[in-house]
């Protein structure tokens, strides 16, 4: 199995894999295998066919065994064996085989990201799609965090009742906030505010000015005029979301979800799961947890509380940029029987690429 793999640790509750017999692993893996091809409750008749070479009776003998386990489950009592998430995170653990990236997908990955003049934003759209054309599912994306320490920061009249807070960036961004100017807010008062953010915020990123704000606030109140500290307090709210309110979540492909017409009892769960889409911060979140893993993460129905609902499954890596540093994360949101084997080393190899796009 590939190297690349971070799927943190089984349940106690679920059997390892060497509690399983050569028999029972056997079978398992053939039982999972076929629904993630399929979709299919797997019967014993069907085991059988596909190489294992017992009566159906003794088959299903041993998947009894495997539900009593709590590894497979059943829709209903006369259908065939589905595989649960805890044996789904058991196969992904044990038995999952995951190979390399052909040459043609790795040529329309690298192909579909190059373009001259095109943004981060832009680029990291292109991936998502991409990623949910290749892996049937739908893609999704966090921009980076911004690393930029601030070059510059001024407050501009414009006017008696606005003025603008511009801030400038290590890395040549400026940003904008539209603020209303207080009475007594004096031309003076403006450069005063200036001088004193200048003093406390530069070099330093938006991210590491949150933590010390209140800080900042009292030391204005006790150093500047009244006009001017109310000016600074006003600036730093209007730059408090900084780093989290310039992030945009991308997302592309959700109508991959309902694949080919999915049967009515999953079309809730479809759903749910767009339902689950829409929820920007908990997705944020969700990725943002990724990024402080080595390689890919594997989030199976209930192992998160985002989905846990939906049933569904999360394929994330983490992508760093030029400086080598974890700044966002990349991964494909589908059912739980994704075809793990291909997404994985698609959602890896994606996730290298932006790194690449961003060290250019």
């Amino acid at each position: 199995m590939s190297n690349f793999l971070n799927i943190g640790p089984i349940s106690l509750q679920t059997p390892s894999m060497a509690q399983l017999d050569e028999r029972a692993r056997d079978i398992f893996r053939r039982v999972v295998e076929t629904y993630l091809e399929t979709g299919e409750p797997v019967g014993s008749r069907t085991v059988s066919r596909g190489g294992v070479h017992l009566s159906p009776a003794s088959i299903r003998n041993t998947m009894h065994d495997l539900t009593h386990l709590g590894l497979l489950g059943a829709p209903h009592s006369s259908a065939g064996r589905l595989p649960t998430h805890a044996g789904l995170r058991l196969f992904i653990d044990g038995l999952l085989e995951v190979g390399d990236l052909g040459e043609a997908e790795r040529r329309e990955i690298d192909a579909g990201l190059v373009g001259r003049g095109r943004g981060i934003e832009e680029a990291l759209g292109a991936a998502t799609a991409m990623l949910s054309a290749l892996a049937g599912g739908a893609g999704v994306v966090v921009t980076p965090v911004r690393e930029a320490g601030v070059k510059h920061v001024e407050f501009v009249s414009l006017g008696l009742d606005q003025a603008l807070a511009v801030m400038v960036f290590e890395d040549g961004t400026v940003e904008n906030r539209l603020m209303t100017r207080r009475a007594g807010v004096t031309p003076s008062a403006l450069q005063e505010a200036s001088n004193f953010l200048n003093s406390r915020l530069m070099g330093r990123t938006l991210a590491e000015t949150r933590f010390e704000m209140r800080s900042e606030l009292d030391l204005a109140r006790r150093e500047l005029n009244e006009a001017a500290a109310r000016l600074v307090e006003d600036g730093l709210a209007a730059w408090s979301g900084g780093e989290d309110a310039n992030r945009a979540l991308i997302v592309r492909g959700q109508a991959k979800l309902l694949g080919q017409g999915p049967a009515l009892e999953d079309l809730e769960r479809v759903r749910m799961l767009f339902d689950d889409l829409e929820q920007k911060e908990q997705l944020i979140g969700l990725l943002d947890d990724v990024k402080s893993a080595q390689g890919v993460s594997i989030f199976i129905g209930a192992e998160n509380r985002l989905f846990s609902l939906s049933g569904s499954a999360v394929i994330a890596a983490p992508y760093m940029s030029g400086k080598q540093k974890v700044v966002g994360a990349i991964g494909v949101i589908g059912p739980t029987r994704l075809n793990y084997a291909r997404v994985i080393p698609l959602v890896d190899y994606t996730a290298k690429m932006i790194g690449r796009l961003l060290d250019a």
